[in-house]
């Protein structure tokens, strides 16, 4: 088999793949355009005959999603800069100082990655409880996904340190920097675009997150925009295109940051790749 006909049958995969993945992704969209005789039409429409555009509309004013939409951008935020803060110092140490005892760190680290928000909700919340920051509940939702993400934003800020060599670090020790100055001034400007990419990762989990919200959230007006998407269902939910125009809003500025990043975030995973 010659290489252009074998580009051409990866090619042709890759496209068939990407629109497996992407229907549902499409019929969202244009479930949100049909009217309420099109969306139980049998066989379906893969275009509604009279787009209903004032759709979203009335889901943004009905729903307050303006609202929702401000109080996950400030929950990702806060997580994203608390993530940030205490991440990147762990990450930098885990990739400098390699002994018995950090293996076992990272292995620790790696281990809190695997526990299901679902499983370690209730100890977070009887421990808020018990020390009065669900009085506050924004602030314990970005602590609860801190915690959470920590380990993911370490990993993968820990491969972007050990990219940068070590010796430019004990050149500017030499040149009389000391070891903060040295990573502040040689390792971090180096590490940038590896720790922008992973906040930028942890921004996205964070806009959509769910279980610490509605759990530990219960004003209405403090709730993020995941939590309005699910006071839609109920026993006798039939607004499926409000629903799925709900859901359009939400996802698309999410979708757009990361198509419009997305060689950024796909150059920032693979840096750690090879050292």
């Amino acid at each position: 088999m010659s290489r252009s006909v074998s580009n051409r049958l990866m090619l042709a995969s890759a496209l068939i793949l990407a629109a497996i993945y992407l229907f549902p992704l499409y019929w969202m969209y244009i479930t949100a355009l049909k009217s309420g005789s099109e969306m139980f039409a049998t066989p379906p429409k893969f275009w509604p005959s009279s787009p209903q555009w004032s759709t979203y509309g009335y889901v943004w004013q009905s729903r307050q999603m303006g609202r929702y939409l401000w109080n996950s951008l400030v929950i990702a935020a806060g997580a994203v800069t608390l993530i940030t803060v205490l991440g990147v110092g762990c990450a930098y140490v885990l990739a400098r100082y390699r002994n018995l005892w950090v293996d076992i760190g990272l292995f620790l680290i790696l281990m809190l990655q695997v526990l299901p928000a679902s499983l370690i909700i209730t100890p977070i919340f009887v421990g808020f409880s018990q020390l009065g920051l669900l009085n506050y509940p924004r602030l314990a939702v970005v602590i609860a996904i801190a915690a959470k993400s920590m380990p993911f934003f370490v990993v993968l800020v820990r491969a972007t340190f050990m990219t940068v060599p070590q010796e430019l670090e004990e050149a500017a020790l030499v040149d009389g920097n000391s070891r903060i100055g040295a990573f502040f001034n040689i390792v971090l400007p180096l590490a940038r675009n590896g720790i922008l990419v992973s906040a930028i990762l942890i921004f996205m989990q964070a806009f959509g997150e769910f279980v610490y919200s509605k759990s530990m959230i219960q004003a209405a007006e403090l709730q993020p925009a995941s939590v309005g998407l699910y006071s839609f269902m109920g026993p006798n939910t039939n607004e499926w295109n409000n629903i799925m125009a709900y859901a359009t809003i939400y996802v698309t500025p999410i979708l757009a940051v990361f198509v419009l990043l997305q060689r950024r975030i796909v150059s920032g995973l693979t840096s750690g790749a090879l050292k």
